[in-house]
């Protein structure tokens, strides 16, 4: 039997089919779905971790316990899981583990690009690139067997468009692996200096078989056609060349570290041009020139974005002769390519109701220089409310403001650290103990929605619900503080404006260290109905409701509308009325 899914969909179902236990990760798009599918399989123990570097560590003792494990998170998750990643590749496994990096070409949902891969070659691990939705599943075996055959953790590297899209899987049985018996073995597992040095022999010497294991990896093929022209590709780009290219040769590589090296080269000597086509980093273009095999590939193709369909028949077309190997059909008027398309610019905003909107124009009217992070809320930045100056990565808010003010003594009071209570229980909470350590001032504002509301409303340990939506312990974020050492510390309605500026310039102007916790549940958790907004005749024009930046208020002619049927009925704009002429539905005029 075949099913549709999506490659996450496609992740989750080969690790139920390929017998993995135990699974961990923290939220991150595009890796997110993953999980969530995860949890729905019987005989899969499946959580989110507080951050990603927790994850890893559940995941490091379930495999060095005997117990198949599957790790998930996006690209710039591994950058926090990395201090254990890199000591994993030295102590192994015991069981199969499989790290899932789900890299974002094109920057979708993130801060930076950055092409995992590297992490991989880094730590010395192999790395399986799928190209769809069938070799996610699959790979996920073929990654497991190899983790247990080498002794190794196993990088499972995505991208969005193959975390997202769709295509047929065949469906399975589940291979339930029985546990392997653990074994106390301290120089393998205890990674003091001396067990270390002889690891790390151990880990040349698992690199030199893998790489020979690279010649019969089933994942590596040579797809022989035209030889005028050869691609050596991996990943979502192999189903673009396929589309773009339908008569060249293909060396399709789907373990690319270590690259198969005698594979190259046999494809190399029958193939007149030859190419590498990869999105972002030069990977294996830099492994196959080391081969001394002369290749075009990033002279040509981009280093920045994603490569598309269209993109590849350009370049390709740009420097050949052989026109008829190239499907020109993608480059005729009637097949658009994205940025073709003029479409009505619709901006990022937050949404009717959120309660984050009054926090951040209170920030803005008090002139505030706001040190920002990762969540909804970033959008914060954004006109018309324009009120955050950095956004770096998770948790840096709470150190970058302990940061300015320590550079800038005569800004205290004036410095504010947000923060979101996923992203403060993720990598904030040592940040917040730095600044009581270190004797800072620093005001810090926690943005509790009682969700990880942007990779689409995940539980953590503060909601005081697991991934499988069992009631366990809830973190109180006020007694959490304390415990830190904060003394000032503030609980505030997120929808009480003359409360929340009066909190923000008390506590900011404080000679120590404090908290305001921001709190309302995110708008898209609350299912019951409310009544909206309307605008009567007291209406004066002045327009100070806009500068909320709320989607359910625009600008008609010489007045303000509101539409009810985005309304949450909130009421941030009625605070802000200095003619009293918003009202709910139903009072008053309205």
């Amino acid at each position: 039997m075949k099913e549709l899914l999506t490659g996450n969909e496609a992740i989750a179902r080969g690790a139920y089919e390929f017998g993995v236990k135990v699974a961990a990760a923290y939220p991150g798009t595009p890796s997110t779905e993953i999980l969530e599918n995860l949890v729905k399989y019987p005989g899969v123990y499946a959580q989110w971790s507080p951050n990603e570097k927790v994850a890893l560590e559940v995941g490091a003792g379930a495999a060095i316990g005997g117990a198949r494990t599957l790790v998930t998170m996006k690209h710039v998750g591994v950058n926090v899981a990395a201090d254990p990643l890199f000591t994993l590749a030295y102590t192994g496994v015991n069981a199969g583990l499989v790290l899932v990096s789900a890299d974002d070409p094109g920057m979708h949902s993130s801060q930076n690009e950055q092409d995992n891969r590297n992490y991989a070659k880094f730590a010395k691990i192999p790395v399986l690139e799928p190209s769809d939705s069938q070799e996610a599943k699959d790979m996920v075996g073929l990654g497991l067997q190899i983790s247990e055959q080498f002794d190794t953790p196993v990088m499972l590297r995505t991208t969005t468009r193959v975390n997202h899209s769709q295509s047929f899987v065949k469906i399975e049985e589940r291979s339930d692996e029985d546990a392997k018996p653990y074994v106390k073995n301290p120089q393998k597992y205890v990674m003091v200096p001396a067990h270390a040095r002889v690891r790390h022999v151990l880990v040349e010497e698992r690199r030199g078989k893998l790489t020979e294991y690279a010649e019969s990896c089933p994942a590596n093929r040579i797809e022989w056609a035209d030889r005028k022209m050869g691609i050596i590709t991996s990943g979502i780009i192999y189903e673009y060349v396929k589309e773009v290219l339908p008569r060249v040769s293909i060396l399709k590589i789907g373990m690319t570290f270590p690259l198969p090296e005698k594979l190259v080269r046999e494809f190399a000597a029958q193939i007149d041009e030859l190419y590498v086509i990869e999105e972002l980093e030069p990977f294996m273009e830099d492994q196959v020139r080391l081969m001394g095999v002369a290749v075009t590939g990033k002279q040509l193709f981009p280093r920045i974005g994603e490569v598309t369909q269209r993109i590849i028949a350009e370049k390709i077309l740009s420097v050949t002769d052989h026109r008829e190997l190239v499907n020109e059909s993608l480059l005729t008027p009637g097949v658009p390519e994205e940025k073709d398309v003029q479409v009505p610019v619709r901006p990022p905003v937050m949404c009717p109701g959120c309660p984050h909107r009054g926090l951040f124009y209170t920030l803005s009217q008090l002139k505030m220089t706001v040190m920002g992070d990762i969540g909804c809320y970033t959008l914060g930045s954004l006109p018309p409310l324009e009120a955050m100056d950095t956004c770096i990565c998770m948790g840096a808010s709470v150190g970058s403001a302990m940061g300015m003010e320590k550079a800038h003594p005569e800004m205290h009071g004036k410095v504010v650290a947000v923060i979101g209570d996923s992203t403060f229980i993720h990598s904030g909470i040592t940040s917040l103990l730095d600044v009581v350590y270190n004797k800072g001032a620093t005001t810090t504002v926690i943005l509790d929605n009682s969700t990880t509301a942007m990779t689409g409303h995940q539980d953590h340990p503060a909601t005081g619900k697991t991934l499988s939506k069992e009631m366990t312990n809830q973190v109180d974020l006020a007694g959490l503080v304390k415990a830190l050492g904060i003394n000032r510390v503030q609980v505030v309605d997120a929808f009480d404006i003359k409360n929340l500026n009066n909190s923000i310039s008390e506590e900011a102007a404080a000679d120590e260290p404090s908290v305001i916790i921001v709190k309302h549940p995110c708008a898209l958790l609350i299912k019951e109905k409310t009544v909206p907004y309307t605008i009567d005749e007291n209406c004066i024009n002045c327009r100070r409701c806009m500068k909320l930046g709320c989607p359910a208020l625009s600008a008609k002619g010489d007045a303000v509308v509101v539409n009810n049927a985005l309304c949450t009925g909130c009421g941030l704009c009625s605070q802000l009325c200095p003619s009293d002429a918003l009202k709910k539905v139903g009072e008053g005029n309205g």
